[in-house]
């Protein structure tokens, strides 16, 4: 009885834990939303996201290259001398020598600052290309949304148009409404007919684009963002980071300026020591003896060599600098504008959702008249053209909200 007991308990316990276990598997993973995803996807689809991996491999080379023993790799030569050709006397001499290239004093440390500063280069690139492909979906992605929100107001308008149509024939035909009033109902349905099939063609363009970036049609519901928390560059704050831009361009500027070093440590070309070795005799009668010897080349410096290299390099520096100063006036000026567009569309909505109200109400009052005959159909399609236009601008307002949220967040270089 005890063991059937305990066989019972170790079961309940193996699928309490299984129970738990599986609980929990999903509480972890944090799914990722569907514009986090489409990014994702245009960023393995994105040309020059294919040749990162390439450059940074390229740096890194550089830099192995950089903490080397020697700034090139050695060389050996090899020779031999006799007298065959005049006097065949019997004179014999080899000679191999072995020749390694010598930093200049202050290069290697210049070569592995330069080479740690592209690393770095490489890195906040990656960064700032992936917000840039960001910022590119982002677009495609609430133009897509406005594409779809357009056409589904133009198919209820064309829906309503034509239950009013026939409403209006069937009166027409019994001699209640006259000629021209089936002729503005007829004109009505063929306006939004006309309005649905534009609505389509704009639908059918953003979809294209979408699936260009991301190689994937867009999801059935796209997701809006949430406003980040990021402040602008210069403001302070906990939840301050960086830009990708901005570490981007400052990156940038110190790769150039370790370039410059480089150039200033590199005034000469590289030195060389070499290990001769020397066998060879005098005539036929003489044996080999052999012979070792040290060399040492340095080459001369050339000023305007020098010149030329370092102004280079300066030159390149000096737009990095300006490049830096650029885009932190932009990226300020970008965040500014984007809360102030945030602001306005905000606005904006709540304005286009009192008047939606409002359109919506004087309808139900326009089609309740008509119906009654109190009314006559030009001023109920008047009265319906402003509710449908009230309603546009509701849904492009939603959007153009969502759009400001995502612009706001990409000024401020938050990915989705």
């Amino acid at each position: 009885m005890k063991r059937i007991v305990s066989r019972q308990l170790r079961l309940v316990i193996c699928c309490t834990a299984g129970l738990l276990a599986s609980l929990a598997v999903p509480a972890a993973e944090t799914p990722k939303s569907g514009l986090a995803t489409a990014v994702e996807k245009a960023w393995r689809l994105n040309p020059q996201a294919a040749g990162l991996d390439a450059r940074e491999a390229e740096v890194r080379a550089a830099q192995d290259v950089a903490a080397g023993l020697t700034p090139e790799p050695g060389s050996i030569s090899i020779g031999s001398l006799n007298d065959r050709l005049n006097r065949n006397r019997g004179k014999q001499e080899y000679e191999a020598e072995l020749a390694v290239p010598l930093w200049l004093p202050g290069q290697k440390a210049a070569r592995e600052a330069e080479a740690a500063s592209r690393i770095d280069e490489a890195i906040a690139k990656r960064a700032a290309l992936r917000l840039e492909v960001s910022g590119e979906l982002r677009e495609a992605w609430w133009a897509l949304a406005a594409g779809r929100s357009a056409k589904i107001l133009a198919a209820r308008r064309l829906e309503t148009a034509r239950a009013l149509e026939t409403d209006v024939m069937r009166r027409y035909k019994v001699g209640e409404l006259s000629r021209i009033d089936a002729n503005l109902a007829q004109t009505e349905t063929h306006a939004a007919n006309a309005e649905l099939i534009e609505a389509e063609t704009a639908l059918l363009q953003a979809e294209q684009t979408v699936q260009t970036l991301t190689g994937s049609s867009a999801p059935k519901d796209l997701d809006e963002e949430s406003p980040t928390t990021r402040r602008m560059a210069g403001e302070t704050g906990d939840s301050a980071e960086p830009h990708p831009l901005l570490v981007a361009t400052a990156a940038t500027a110190r790769s150039a300026r370790a370039r410059v070093q480089v150039a200033d440590e590199s005034r000469r070309a590289a030195p060389e020591l070499a290990l001769r070795v020397v066998r060879g005799r005098g005539d036929f009668a003489e044996d080999y003896s052999n012979s070792v010897g040290i060399k040492l080349k340095i080459p001369f410096s050339s000023s305007s060599q020098v010149r030329r290299e370092t102004s280079a390099a300066q030159v390149e520096a000096n737009q990095a600098d300006a490049d830096m100063q650029r885009t932190q006036t932009r990226v300020r000026l970008d965040a500014e504008r984007a809360q102030r567009n945030l602001k306005s569309a905000e606005r904006q909505l709540t304005m286009a959702q009192e008047r939606r109200q409002l359109s919506a109400e004087n309808l139900r009052l326009a089609e309740r008249a008509f119906s009654l005959g109190e009314s006559d159909l030009a001023t109920l399609l008047r009265i319906r053209a402003a509710a449908f236009d009230a309603d546009a601008f509701f849904d492009r307002q939603r959007v153009a909200r969502a759009a400001a949220i995502s612009r706001l967040n990409q000024a401020l270089g938050v990915l989705p």
